[in-house]
């Protein structure tokens, strides 16, 4: 298949591309509140440390910060705070210029898709609203309640590109556009053939 036949897939990140920060951790903070946020959030004093140190990895704190704040957690509830996040947040939380950029790839027909590290049930009110598909770090839930665990991997670095593959089939059946800000993103960028670094914060 030529280049010029090819569907376009357009694959944005979402924290730090779409936004301007992080939105898990200041989720975190809306949904249990300041009080009891910084309270759990003492307990991993220790682990952010060691990975400051580099005896701990990325992907680990995410692990002990999920286990630490959503172990038990009802699906349910975190669903409900998710969308009153996303609705109270939104024009806080997202660049202008990304809204519009993820738009103007919809309108020119092309298939639009959020990849992002963030919890998958936390970005699903935020995909719906850009109107796009969402592929995200999974979070597991067993019997209505999240069990504090990340199912599968984080969705970052080669993981974003797995991923893909995994919806998409082989990504070179496609003319891949992507943006990201991160190291997360690099394998992602490397993949596109039209990669976008910190397009939005210019």
């Amino acid at each position: 298949m030529s280049a010029a036949k090819k569907p376009v897939l357009s694959v944005f990140d979402f924290d730090g591309t779409l936004t301007y920060h992080d939105s898990f951790v200041p989720f975190l903070r809306f949904a249990f509140g300041p009080f009891v946020f910084v309270r759990k959030l003492s307990g991993l004093l220790l682990p952010s440390l060691a990975y400051l140190l580099g005896r701990l990895s990325r992907d680990q704190l995410k692990e002990r910060l999920v286990a630490h704040f959503l172990t038990g957690v009802s699906e349910a509830w975190f669903n409900e705070m998710a969308e009153a996040f996303c609705k109270q947040r939104w024009s806080r939380l997202l660049r202008p210029a990304g809204i519009q950029g993820v738009a103007d790839e919809i309108a020119v027909g092309h298939e639009v898709t959020l990849c992002s590290a963030s919890p998958e049930l936390l970005l699903r009110p935020f995909a719906a609203k850009l109107n796009v598909k969402l592929i995200a770090t999974q979070l597991e839930v067993i019997e209505g309640h999240l069990t504090g665990k990340i199912a599968g991997v984080n969705c970052r670095c080669a993981s974003k590109v797995e991923r893909l593959q995994a919806v998409y089939g082989e990504l070179n059946h496609y003319h891949v556009r992507a943006w990201g800000d991160s190291a997360g993103d690099k394998q992602l960028l490397e993949v596109a053939q039209d990669p976008h670094w910190r397009y939005f914060q210019k």
